[in-house]
């Protein structure tokens, strides 16, 4: 929904939380300039650095902020899945999804679970599904899916619990949204 972005970020920040530097992460891949891998606000440095076209030291991302990030977020991930054109609360859970995993795994989610043509990209034809769906049933089904491919990765053992729980509290939070 179109006045959603920062209620939704101001919630996805509280999931990500602040700076880490977890080597088991296979995100904390580095910046591509010989700087290691780190992740602050739920940017990692790879994708700062290309975000900005400058490397990413470990001090550069220690001073991110939830202002320096927010356009990054909105441009790279909530409007990669359409976030204005969806339903309150559809928002928020696919928002969250490609934050944690990419924007084109929880698009084509949606797609499957709508029958639409998964190709990743949101578009006219995907958001006519969408909206002939209810948005609470949707929710739900994207976190299901979700949860399944979570199951699937070698790492669910070491951040499994994690990632469950951050899908279980999006899931909730993004049903009450449906309800408003």
């Amino acid at each position: 929904m179109k006045d959603n972005f920062m209620k939704c970020l101001d919630m996805l920040l509280e999931h990500e939380g602040g700076f880490t530097d977890d080597k088991r992460d296979p995100g904390n891949r580095g910046d591509g300039h010989g700087n290691q891998g780190s992740t602050n606000l739920g940017v990692t440095a790879h994708v700062w650095a290309e975000w900005t076209g400058k490397p990413a030291s470990i001090e550069v991302m220690k001073m991110l902020t939830a202002e320096t990030i927010a356009s990054l977020y909105k441009a790279g991930y909530w409007d990669a899945v359409r976030g204005d054109d969806l339903a309150s609360g559809l928002d928020w859970a696919c928002f969250d999804w490609c934050v944690n995993s990419g924007s084109r795994r929880p698009a084509q989610a949606l797609q499957r679970i709508v029958s639409a043509k998964p190709d990743g990209k949101i578009g006219p034809k995907t958001l006519q599904k969408i909206a002939d769906n209810d948005s609470a049933m949707l929710v739900e089904k994207l976190h299901d899916s979700r949860q399944k491919f979570y199951e699937s990765l070698r790492t669910f053992p070491t951040f499994g619990r994690g990632w469950t729980r951050r899908n279980k509290e999006t899931m909730e939070q993004a049903i009450s949204m449906t309800a408003v």
